[in-house]
């Protein structure tokens, strides 16, 4: 292979975002969401296990960057989006962004209690 691979994973307690939501409302959604993800979110059947996968695919992919949610990677450099088929996929939002010219990989699980990403990111 030629580029440099990195990967980076998170997992976040559903019940944090929960009581950050019910604390803060639809602004702690903008803070950390994108209209279109938080579009997406409000389809499901508990939103807050939406939220939870996408501030953990984000926080996996800040990871990956080695830089942290900060000014080189922020909440709405990405979106989480998914497919028709359902299978989660990243839009680069900003064009500044080192992830502009990356090749992307994502996987988001969830349940009640927990929410979890794995993000690979591949550079030419």
């Amino acid at each position: 292979m030629s580029g440099v691979q990195d990967i980076g994973v998170d997992i976040v307690d559903v019940d944090r975002i929960r009581v950050s939501y019910e604390r803060y409302g639809d602004r702690f959604l903008f803070k950390i969401l994108t209209e279109e993800e938080i579009a997406s979110c409000r389809k499901k059947g508990d939103m807050i296990q939406s939220v939870a996968a996408r501030f953990a695919a984000k926080e996996a992919l800040s990871k990956a960057l080695g830089c942290g949610i900060s000014k080189k990677f922020s909440w709405h450099s990405v979106e989480i989006l998914n497919a028709l088929n359902g299978k989660p996929y990243v839009r680069v939002v900003d064009n500044s962004s080192t992830l502009k010219n990356a090749s992307i990989k994502i996987s988001l699980t969830h349940d009640k209690r927990y929410a979890a990403s794995v993000a690979m990111i591949s550079f030419p």
